[in-house]
């Protein structure tokens, strides 16, 4: 001990009164009053707080009363030996400097003191350099062994988020976290911010951004109602040497009082992104963290409301981000201890947000990879069930304008043909130009019967009405052309508003409409753009509107864009929009082409809200 000591020589000396922590006091236990005077001069002059006793008994009290850090006990009290007051003392005071003073200069005694765990030995009479110099480096000795146990803490909780902060790296450097695995990890971070391994955190919040409400949302919380529960749920971590994935598992499926209480705050915290103020969301705006005490913090807003919902008004908010985005925020205070938050609490607690973030980005990008993945499906499946719909639509709608015209250009002269025919046979008697007349009057027939035919198909005013409902049919006729928007840079967006409305229409027919909606707006966007299929209440009507970022259509063409065989596009029948017009008509819908105000054209379905099918 004598060697450690010297090594700290270079260090600025301390005095006696510098080595005790604020409320400490020595004890001088004698009962020879000029002993005491001299001994609480010398002491006094030291700077330290001196009490008396001058018995065993008194002792006992002040060690239960007050915070004792020097004990100076000699050996010869009326009411109990000192060496026996020793042996009871120095186990259940560990921290306690303690002299023995006697005026016996027994060499044997003095060893045995020391033995059972005095630090030092005085023999009467004092002199005052010997005197402080033995207090002084009792002192010494006992600030070290302090300091010693402090850092042995502080090298066991490093070494405990070391450990904690490498299995969240191994946990999400191996899998993609999905929303129940996601939910486990932040639970587990924030436990390792409560913990007393941890940071001691009384408690921890978590908020994240909603990116379609536009709101900063509370999401879920970590911390106890009281100390008593914060030192039992530490307790049992400890004990049962819960590692990463027992923490998990354990926060999945149970949560103490504490934490439901928490949880319930941390749920009532829903601030707007556009309160950029607001002390929340600044600090997730600035990606800095911002310390509040007492209510306040430089140049931000910190609403009562918040520390209202908190219930405290000291707390640290750290962000979460992403080099992309940012995410939210943490929250933490010292609730119950109401212990001050240091700037290197602060700097740990960023680490574990950096982990926070770290595993918030991860599920984004396993969301994001489900969501492709998905979309890739629907486009299989779409493909597999309506790959020839398109085309045949399309072929069938072009073959049948084609004859309807064929049907009226021939009906006529086939009819003049075949009335003709008739009436000559009437007024002839030759049997044999009778027999040509004949001949010329049946085949005439049989092409007016044709044409008849041929008119009825192409006319196709029947419709397979059933109850479908119309956003999947809109999905599925935007996700067959998925693979086509993506190779030409075309993104997509589809806002449908509510619950799916359910519609008696000919599905099939409908799906038409729209694929020839989404085909000509992706036709029009050459060099990449953005599509946009949205649906709407509107009065009376449910609107679907398909919006293009194209170059648009002049206003002389835009009259002309549902004419038969119209097209400014050099492949295509110009048959998509007639198709479109007609599948409308025949539903009691209206259809319709402008330019949009951002630019690029806007087409939009009207169906009537008569054709919603009753509840029951």
């Amino acid at each position: 001990m004598v060697e450690l000591l010297s090594a700290s020589d270079s260090q600025p000396s301390l005095t006696a009164s510098q080595l005790l922590d604020k409320g400490e006091a020595v004890v001088i236990v004698d009962d020879s009053p000029e002993v005491v005077l001299l001994l609480n001069h010398y002491l006094d002059k030291q700077g330290l707080t001196v009490l008396q006793a001058g018995s065993a008994a008194e002792l006992y009290t002040l060690l239960e009363t007050s915070r004792i850090a020097l004990v100076l006990l000699d050996i010869g009290l009326p009411d109990k030996d000192g060496t026996e007051i020793l042996k009871e003392i120095v186990p259940l005071y560990p921290d306690l400097g303690i002299i023995m003073v006697t005026g016996s200069t027994d060499l044997s005694l003095a060893l045995d003191c020391l033995r059972q765990g005095a630090d030092d030995y005085l023999a009467k009479p004092v002199s005052i350099a010997q005197f402080n110099h033995i207090v002084l480096s009792t002192l010494k000795k006992r600030r070290l062994a302090l300091d010693n146990r402090i850092f042995q803490k502080e090298l066991e909780a490093t070494n405990y988020r070391t450990k904690f902060l490498h299995g969240l790296n191994l946990k999400m450097n191996t899998v993609y976290l999905g929303t129940v695995e996601l939910k486990g990890i932040l639970q587990a971070i924030l436990v390792g911010i409560t913990s007393e391994e941890g940071l001691k955190f009384n408690r921890a919040f978590l908020a994240l951004y909603n990116t379609k409400t536009q709101m900063l949302e509370g999401r879920l919380a970590i911390g106890p109602a009281s100390l008593a529960d914060a030192n039992r749920v530490w307790s049992s971590i400890k004990q049962n040497d819960l590692h990463l994935q027992d923490i998990i598992n354990n926060f999945q499926t149970t949560q103490s009082e504490g934490d439901a209480a928490v949880t319930q705050i941390a749920k009532q915290l829903q601030i707007p992104i556009s309160n950029s103020n607001h002390v929340l969301i600044a600090a997730g705006r600035k990606r800095q963290s911002i310390s509040v005490l007492n209510g306040f913090a430089d140049d931000y807003d910190v609403p009562e409301e918040l520390i209202n919902t908190l219930g405290h008004d000291s707390f640290v908010i750290v962000p979460l981000f992403s080099p992309s985005k940012s995410l939210g925020v943490i929250v933490v205070d010292n609730f119950v201890t109401r212990k001050t938050i240091t700037p290197d609490d602060i700097q740990a607690l960023e680490i574990f947000a950096s982990q926070a973030s770290l595993a918030i980005e991860h599920s984004h990008l396993y969301e994001d990879m489900r969501v492709k993945i998905h979309e890739l499906e629907m486009v299989t499946q779409e493909l597999n069930r309506s790959k020839d719909l398109l085309v045949a639509s399309e072929r069938y709608s072009a073959v049948g304008h084609m004859s309807a015209q064929l049907v009226h250009v021939i009906r006529n002269p086939i009819t003049s043909i075949g009335g003709t025919a008739r009436l000559l046979a009437k007024k002839t008697d030759d049997e044999y130009i009778s027999s040509f007349l004949d001949i010329i009057t049946r085949e005439a027939a049989k092409i007016e019967s044709t044409l008849e035919d041929l008119f009825n198909f192409v006319e196709d005013r029947e419709l397979n009405l059933a109850p479908h409902s119309l956003f999947p049919l809109i999905r599925r006729s935007v996700m067959i052309f998925y693979a086509t928007m993506k190779n030409s840079n075309i993104t997509y967006a589809l806002n449908l508003e509510g619950e799916s409305p359910m519609l008696m229409v000919d599905g099939t027919k409908l799906r038409q409409v729209f694929m020839h909606l989404v085909k000509n707006a992706i036709e029009a966007m050459v060099g990449g753009g953005i599509l946009t299929v949205t649906s709407r209440e509107e009065g009376e009507s449910i609107v679907v509107s398909v919006t293009d970022s194209g170059a648009g259509i002049t206003e002389s063409n835009l009259h002309h864009v549902t004419d038969p065989f119209f097209t400014t596009k050099t492949y295509g029948t110009g048959m998509g929009l007639t198709i479109v017009e007609k599948i409308s008509a025949m539903h009691g819908a209206s259809f319709s082409l402008d330019h949009n105000s951002d630019g690029g054209m806007v087409a939009k379905l009207r169906l009537p809200k008569s054709l919603l099918v009753p509840e029951t």
